[in-house]
């Protein structure tokens, strides 16, 4: 059996990539080996030499064409994230390949057994609350005006009473930003053409995911790769909002492991599964939990400024993946200490934080509370 998958040079695809042939299939990958992920364009040392590798774009038929060929499941982690103001590029990137894709094997009468498409818990937006008054609520976005008075937390929409975040199950999406947009059309697409044309098709919803490989240069998300990156550079990590935003974390093995088990059940077709972490906690726990991973006291700065477009607290329910089998099983503090380790020996190591900062303060991203 070979699969293919796209975007399999970056972080949780080259995982993937492993994992498949640990268990006996064919990989090929498909790349474009776009920056800031491959700032030098060039195949990461850590691909496996087994795996089948082709230069080339999801946004490119031809390049879709010959990826496709001989294939029994694909994989489709390519994508663009991030919160830049570029719109067009998250749905050209996001939208058209996934829709390209599923062109290409009807076009072709390709044999494809399943599609996993990669999606993410961003397509929740602000997720799910527990109003005492009122329920269960699906809020809105902050307004802007709230953000800017450095008034962080979600009221009720009905009563405007503060709320209890609760873990957010797979029924019901809100996306709030241009990239969760992108993801959540990723999903429409891939269902509905899936179902419609007798593809099967599974969606997994990445909670934050770490470990080995994420690259330094994408700095625009990921508190690991970005308060390592700092730490490593004797520079204290810069925290958004008060730093008690709830988060949950995932192990990119687990992820991978999440993956293969969603390729091989027949019970997962045309669903859609949350893959988290098992373990949640404020940012600023999560700075705590980084200190003791690294034996010293870190004193984080929390300067007052929001990324406009971040959600306040989101937690993933993984009730439903679980009764599919799989189960996250490996703790923060092993996540933590594994990529420190990883990152010390990368030579490449450097505050990519900075430069990523000043570009989203001058578009308007990054904005300071009044």
């Amino acid at each position: 059996m070979k699969v293919l998958i796209t975007g399999g040079a970056g972080f949780i695809g080259s995982h993937t990539a492993d994992l498949l042939l640990e268990k006996g299939y064919e990989v090929r990958i498909l790349d474009s080996l776009e920056p800031p992920v491959h700032p030098q364009k060039r195949k990461p040392d850590y691909l496996c030499a087994d795996v089948e590798f082709i230069l080339g774009d999801v946004r490119n038929k031809s390049d879709v064409q010959e990826a496709l060929q001989g294939i029994d499941y694909v994989f489709h982690l390519a994508a663009y994230q991030g919160y830049l103001t570029d719109f067009s590029k998250f749905a050209f990137t996001n939208d058209a390949s996934t829709a390209l894709i599923y062109e290409v094997i009807l076009e072709n009468a390709l044999p494809v057994g399943k599609v996993v498409l990669a999606s993410s818990q961003a397509v929740y937006g602000e997720g799910r609350y527990h109003c005492a008054r009122n329920g269960t609520q699906y809020p809105p976005p902050r307004p802007l005006e709230q953000l800017e008075r450095g008034d962080w937390e979600l009221r009720c929409p009905v009563c405007q009473q503060p709320m209890e975040p609760l873990p957010t199950n797979e029924s019901r999406v809100s996306p709030h930003n241009q990239y969760a947009v992108s993801k959540y059309c990723q999903e429409l697409y891939a269902l509905t053409l899936g179902r419609r044309f007798g593809i099967p098709t599974v969606v997994l919803r990445y909670s934050i995911t770490q470990g080995p490989r994420q690259s330094f240069y994408n700095a625009y998300s990921g508190i690991l790769r970005i308060s390592a990156t700092r730490l490593l550079q004797n520079l204290p990590p810069i925290l958004y909002e008060d730093g008690k935003q709830l988060r949950d974390y995932v192990y990119v093995k687990d992820v991978a492991a999440a993956n293969i088990l969603a390729m091989e059940s027949k019970a997962a077709t045309y669903q859609t599964y949350n893959i988290g972490g098992s373990e949640v906690l404020s940012v600023r726990e999560y700075v705590k939990l980084l200190s003791k991973v690294v034996g010293r006291e870190i004193i984080p700065e929390i300067p007052g400024e929001f990324r406009f477009g971040d959600v306040r607290h989101i937690v993933s329910d993984i009730s439903k993946i679980r009764e599919l089998g799989w189960q996250p099983r490996t703790s923060l503090e092993q996540i933590i200490s594994e990529y420190l380790e990883w990152a010390m020996e990368q030579p490449e190591v450097g505050d990519f934080y900075t430069e990523a900062s000043q570009v989203m303060k001058r578009m308007g991203v990054i904005r300071a509370a009044r």
